[in-house]
């Protein structure tokens, strides 16, 4: 109460400095004023997201619209953790199935990693090792994003069969990072194109080709009597070629520090043993979660795609018809705070 005043209708007038002795209170409302004029303020008091106005923040009204005051950006989606490098403190949001990321207040700037499902390995007949499976499209890099509600998809690892699956695309905002490439089946000898390619198999069978910015090709089968599959291509090089010497390993992966932990993942899936030979001649998995290619002499050696890595799976040896899968896809955002 303020005392000694003339009211206004009588004349009065008031003019000077108010001093706070207590606390001033704020009654807040969750629904925003149904007609606001410009520069009406209105106070989101809920624990959700109003009319685009982040929980327990001050919004203002722009004449068409209500802008966020307060809290002047908040996203919610993913598991969320945070951390601190040089001085810089980092939110990260992590989705490892698909989802939906919300983003209020004002425009930002994030970082973004984005992988796809890896590609199976490729199955094989009764003498040929299947290739292995291409790793899942990488694509990092830096979006500015305005508030919205954000659908994440993330993309599965191709299915293990006899003759193999690519795996399925990883979306965020206007990023699409592209299934890998399945292993080739000897029925084909081709490994599959992807984000990165399938290996090849048989003689002479050609790896699957990379999408440049997201991966790489598969590698070849150029022995016609020994050896594995071709390796899957990888995020960081192309799957090995096996020419008789050299056995068909998956290509490396990327390491990505965006978590605030350096992990590298988009291994490509090593080829699978040829029928007779020794018990080390299959191909291994590229780091970053690819699959070991099956053993002639162990067929069980066989390893799917690490999940959300986007590794290939390895192809199956001729005593495994059945290749591995690969391992399905990632979204890590991450931004300043």
């Amino acid at each position: 109460s303020v005392g000694d005043t003339v009211s206004a209708s009588d004349g009065g007038s008031f003019a000077g400095n108010v001093t706070m002795a207590g606390t001033l209170r704020i009654a807040g409302t969750t629904t925003a004023p149904s007609s606001p004029s410009a520069g009406d303020l209105w106070f989101n008091s809920a624990s959700s997201i109003v009319s685009t106005i982040g929980p327990t923040s001050m919004a203002v009204y722009n004449g068409s619209s209500w802008d966020q005051m307060s809290n002047t950006f908040l996203a919610t989606g993913g598991t969320e953790t945070t951390y601190s490098s040089g001085g810089v403190n980092y939110k990260v949001h992590t989705f490892t199935s698909s989802g939906t990321w919300i983003a209020t207040g004002s425009q930002i700037s994030v970082d973004y990693l984005v992988i796809a499902g890896g590609g199976s390995g490729g199955g094989t007949n009764a003498t040929y090792g299947g290739g292995g499976g291409g790793a899942g499209g990488y694509r990092t890099g830096s979006l500015s994003l305005s508030p919205s509600s954000y659908t994440i998809t993330i993309g599965a690892g191709g299915a293990s069969s006899t003759s193999g699956a690519n795996g399925a695309d990883t979306v965020f905002s206007s990023i699409t990072s592209i299934g890998g490439g399945t292993g080739a089946h000897v029925d084909d000898s081709a490994g599959g194109d992807g984000g990165s390619g399938g290996g090849g198999t048989y003689t002479g069978g050609l790896g699957g080709a990379g999408t440049a910015g997201q991966g790489f090709d598969g590698g070849r089968n150029l022995a016609s009597s020994s050896g594995s599959g071709g390796g899957g291509g990888g995020a960081s090089e192309v799957g090995a070629t096996n020419d008789g010497a050299d056995r068909g390993d998956g290509g490396d992966g990327l390491s990505s520090s965006i978590n605030g932990t350096a992990v590298t993942r988009g291994g490509g899936g090593g080829g699978g043993d040829r029928a007779g030979q020794g018990a080390t001649t299959f191909g291994r998995g590229g780091s970053g979660g690819g699959g070991d290619g099956a053993s002639d002499h162990n067929p069980s050696a066989a390893q799917a795609g690490t999940a959300n890595t986007g590794g290939g799976g390895g192809g199956a040896s001729t005593d495994n018809q059945v290749s591995k899968s690969g391992g399905s896809g990632i979204v890590i955002i991450r931004y300043i705070v």
